[in-house]
């Protein structure tokens, strides 16, 4: 039973909001206050939907006790009791915990892992899959540093991703993806056991973290890459080295400004995701069955070329339509995974 004393303490904030937002304030507050109504208005939704059904129950249940409204109202509870169950559970997911970051832009950092060449390619594989992922979403993607070997593959490549909802569709990104085909450069037709890794950090802004300009060192230097990535002919690359957690982050655009402005945006949503997982740590124990472990070295992806087949591990959820998955066509999965993490949350409300 969802208890009418917090629905009536959500409505009230939510009134208190409109009320607010209608008589005018600061413009800080004004975006406070905006961000907030826009994450209850679906809450408020939902409520406002199963109490309509509640309601209609009543009165069609007095309905039949009068001869002349019987046969309606008989017609009439069939449906609404069969929709009462659905309205229920859908309330239960908006009033669910939301993850602070949710809506906020992500970055996703892909790295190769063992594997030599073949990871390299397969990162790029990687890359471009969520490019035309964010693409079909309507997102915008943008490679902020790319590093490329010989043969075309990712040393390491970091993306900004904006739009709605995008953290919250790509968190479960992170780990180890592993692949399994006959590379290019095998003759022998061999199939291969390559894997690369994927970090998706939701993008953190100045208000999250404070940097210390004692705590980091600033060093310009010339650009290179292969295949005439990002090559400058002046030292225009910049790396910020974070003394205090060790953490180095480059940039290589043409602007030494923009680079700067970059490398500070990565540090600092490096450093906000490790305050996150620290977070996540004090609490992993309560948290066992929630979708991934948040750990990185957790292998959770196998894309395996020669079956056409790509298999979830977190949630055994295997798909024979490898190819479309690689063209970007992860909404199955996304879905999935999120679907997954809510049925794991409600669990253990109920517990």
């Amino acid at each position: 039973m969802i208890p009418e004393d917090k629905l009536d303490q959500i409505l009230g904030r939510f009134e208190f909001l409109e009320a607010k937002l209608a008589s005018g304030a600061a413009p800080a507050e004004i975006v406070r206050l905006s961000r907030e109504y826009s994450e209850l208005k679906p809450v408020v939704g939902q409520i406002q939907a199963w109490r309509g059904i509640v309601a209609d129950m009543a009165e069609a249940e007095e309905m039949l006790a009068d001869p002349e409204m019987k046969s309606l109202a008989e017609e009439e509870l069939p449906r609404l009791k069969a929709a009462l169950p659905e309205a229920e559970h859908a309330l239960q997911l908006a009033l669910l915990p939301k993850d602070a970051a949710d809506a906020r832009p992500a970055m996703i950092e892909i790295r190769p892992g063992t594997g030599g060449e073949e990871a390299a390619l397969f990162a790029g594989d990687l890359l471009r899959m969520y490019q035309r992922f964010s693409e079909s979403q309507g997102w915008q993607f943008k490679i902020l540093e790319e590093s490329q070997t010989e043969l075309g593959g990712i040393k390491e490549v970091v993306a900004h991703v904006e739009g709605e909802g995008v953290f919250a569709r790509l968190k479960f990104e992170s780990g180890v993806h592993r692949v399994q085909r006959v590379p290019e450069t095998e003759s022998g037709g061999r199939i291969h056991t390559s894997a690369a890794t994927v970090a998706v950090l939701p993008e953190a802004e100045e208000v999250d973290i404070q940097i210390d300009p004692g705590d980091i060192r600033i060093d310009t230097m010339r650009a290179s890459g292969a295949g005439g990535q990002h090559v400058n002919t002046t030292d225009s690359a910049v790396r910020i080295t974070h003394i205090p957690s060790g953490i180095v982050v480059t940039s290589s655009e043409k602007s030494q400004h923009q680079n700067r402005a970059i490398a500070m945006q990565v540090l600092r949503t490096r450093l906000y995701d490790l305050e996150r997982q620290r977070a996540d740590s004090a609490r992993a124990a309560d948290r066992k069955s929630q979708v991934g472990s948040g750990d990185r070295s957790e292998r959770i992806r196998t894309y395996n070329f020669p079956q056409g087949r790509v298999t979830d591990h977190r949630i055994n959820l295997t798909l024979y339509r490898l190819e479309q998955v690689m063209q970007g066509d992860l909404a199955e999965i996304t879905d999935a995974l999120i679907a997954s993490d809510q049925a794991a949350r409600l669990a253990e409300l109920d517990a």
